[in-house]
């Protein structure tokens, strides 16, 4: 009776450990993508033409604007932010703004992994993404419409409201 009882307690502890979650930790990662020297170019020449002088350069080509720096630890790639922002064309044409909308870093563009851990919690960036840092050489659309051009520099003003 007593070796019966064992084997099942075995059994239980084997089966019920099996369904506990695992702890696969953070599968995300930066792809160490630089933009070619053709798009740096252009966006250099960008903000050169309307005379934004106060952005300075990130290591992959894109450029950053600390509005204000928040404060605390920054995020990493898979945290869970709670952001607001506005994506913007060099046109000045706006294709997407979010408020209080939850994303992983992680799962996001590389011009958002790279610049989004430059500030904290509470803080405010613009972004200027070369077009291989974002998305690259195909269409962004919704249906048939064209939302993001192939090959866009975009701008993105972002408050990281939390995280975690």
């Amino acid at each position: 009776m007593q070796k019966a009882l064992l084997c099942l307690l075995s059994l239980v502890l084997i089966f019920s450990t099996g369904c506990l979650k695992k702890n696969a930790g953070c599968s995300y990662s930066i792809s160490n993508t630089i933009a070619p020297s053709s798009e740096q170019t252009d966006l250099s020449n960008y903000l050169s033409t309307n005379s934004i002088t106060n952005a300075t350069k990130y290591t992959n080509g894109m450029y950053y604007q600390i509005i204000t720096q928040g404060s605390g630890s920054s995020p990493n790639l898979c945290s869970q932010l709670t952001v607001n922002y506005t994506g913007q064309l060099t046109n000045g044409n706006t294709f997407d703004s979010q408020t209080g909308i939850k994303l992983t870093l992680g799962a996001l563009i590389e011009g958002w992994k790279t610049g989004l851990p430059l500030i904290q919690k509470g803080g405010h960036i613009k972004l200027y993404i070369p077009p291989s840092l974002g998305y690259g050489s195909a269409d962004v659309k919704d249906g048939s419409t064209v939302i993001i051009p192939a090959n866009s520099i975009l701008i993105f003003d972002i408050s990281l409201m939390d995280f975690n």
